[in-house]
């Protein structure tokens, strides 16, 4: 069990997912009855959490967004590097706290930080009731309610996780948005990821089960899908026969809401991808349908040869310069994203060098960067010649300084453009904010859109015409157009 855990820390609690009770109950049935779940770390588990809360709420359960009156409290876990199980550890405990103050009988811990430290986590955190790993969420229902459910870390084999239950309903965490999860594990073998471990093996679903879930979300009034996995560019290869995610997206695009003069697409975007196995196939696909955001999402993770060997990553430098000016002689409008890992062991300043100058060759549309995260269950933490965690700051700094500026100059470009923009909140004063297609959500900038001239609101979720007028470091500012 990792050092961090330190049960004096508190935490503000993370995204909770909630949903108003649909019907009075009594006072006593309403409290044994409430739940609250709050769901950490990234899209994927997002989706995991919608799952559960409509399993229980099927199951009885009224979803409340206030864990003090909640009866059960859920926690959906990330432990991907240091930081996520340390987030994880001090929302449990704050949670926690509600058994002594407010009506919880009940704390369960799902997902990844179960999943990675098992049993051992039973005393690492005695005030939790029960902890389900990542391929036990179909058994939330018993977790929370069964009275013989208790002290018990449930841990499946991940490989075992279902991904064909194109029927699952969900509790959506918006009206508007929604991500549609394509696969589940990862084939791949980096050496500073523990993911295959705690999700399995890559395994697609299959496209009719994704495809059934896609016209169900658009159908109920989703006008953005972004398609997530651990490996979302591989999709379908695991499958008998084979397909490609260019074969999925081209069904995906044709879908469709409203009727008639009104009807309109929804943008389909592929979040989570790999240099390895990012094929033409996708690239025209995403070229062929203007609704199938030119968003490219694919993690780098380093520009070095030497490092990225160490990496457990199968392509090299000059790989990279290919795929990037491939996407763009295909898709000339392509949006590029990346992610950077600094302070890797055995990273040399001219290791890193590489990365800055292939940040300023391709200059990426987005960038983010983290600092190597070590723990003593990846093979990486064997590798010589750690480097000192202050120097790994201090170049992902220097990257991140270089991408701002990098930045900056693309959303200049923007200004003087008319975009279609999916309007996402009211901020008052005339102002909302809301997101293009080159803008993941949650994670790139925003698009702020002045209503002073015309003065009529506009509607939350749907898409509008914006003239961009100004541009900031990462966010951009307009008016309808």
């Amino acid at each position: 069990m990792p050092a961090f855990i330190d049960h004096g820390k508190r935490h503000e609690a993370g995204n909770s997912i909630c949903m108003q009770p649909a019907q009075r109950k009594s006072k006593r049935e309403a409290k044994k009855q409430k739940i609250h779940l709050v769901s950490l770390g990234c899209a994927k588990n997002q989706v995991d959490s919608e799952i559960m809360l409509a399993r229980l709420q099927q199951a009885g359960w009224s979803i409340t967004e206030n864990p003090e009156e909640a009866y059960a409290i859920v926690v959906n876990t990330c432990s991907f590097i240091e930081s996520a199980a340390e987030e994880s550890v001090e929302t449990i405990v704050e949670l926690a706290e509600y058994k002594k103050s407010g009506c919880c009988r009940r704390l369960v811990v799902t997902g990844c930080l179960p999943e990675r430290y098992r049993e051992k986590i039973i005393q690492a955190l005695p005030e939790v009731d029960v902890f389900l790993g990542t391929a036990a969420l179909d058994q939330i229902v018993q977790a929370v309610g069964a009275a013989s459910f208790m002290h018990q870390v449930v841990l499946p084999d991940p490989d075992s996780i279902c991904v064909d239950a194109f029927n699952t309903p969900r509790v959506l965490s918006s009206a508007y948005m929604a991500y549609l999860k394509i696969a589940e594990g990862c084939g791949k073998t980096c050496s500073y990821c523990i993911i295959p471990r705690l999700r399995g093996s890559h395994k697609s679903r299959p496209p009719e089960d994704v495809l059934t879930e896609a016209r169900r979300l658009v159908g109920n009034g989703i006008k953005e899908l972004n398609l997530v996995a651990q490996d979302s560019t591989s999709y379908g290869l695991d499958l008998m026969p084979p397909i490609t995610l260019g074969g999925l997206i081209h069904d995906l695009a044709d879908l469709s809401f409203g009727h008639g003069r009104t009807k309109e697409r929804p943008w389909v975007r592929v979040l989570y991808g790999h240099p390895e196995s990012i094929d033409e196939t996708f690239m025209r696909a995403v070229a062929d349908y203007p609704n199938v955001c030119s968003y490219f999402d694919v993690p780098i993770q380093h520009a070095s040869n030497r490092i990225l060997k160490r990496m457990g990553r199968r392509y090299t430098h000059d790989t990279l310069q290919r795929l990037f000016q491939r996407i763009r002689d295909i898709v000339p409008d392509a949006c590029l994203r990346t992610t950077i890992i600094t302070g890797f062991p055995g990273e040399t300043d001219t290791d890193f060098q590489e990365v800055l100058d292939l940040a300023e060759e391709i200059r990426f549309d987005h960038l983010g960067a983290f600092v190597y995260s070590d723990a003593d269950d990846i093979p990486s933490h064997r590798l010589r010649h750690h480097v000192p965690r202050e120097v790994a700051q201090s170049r992902l700094d220097q990257l991140m300084s270089v991408q701002m500026d990098i930045a900056s100059e693309k959303n200049q470009h923007h200004i003087g453009k008319t975009v279609q923009v999916l309007i996402e909140e009211d901020l008052g004063n005339h102002l909302f904010a809301g997101r293009t297609a080159f803008q993941a959500p949650e994670v790139d900038g925003v698009v702020y859109v002045n209503i002073a001239h015309s003065g009529l609101p506009l509607p939350i979720g749907r898409f509008v015409q914006a003239r961009i007028t100004d541009a900031l470091e990462y966010d951009l500012m307009g008016e309808v157009a």
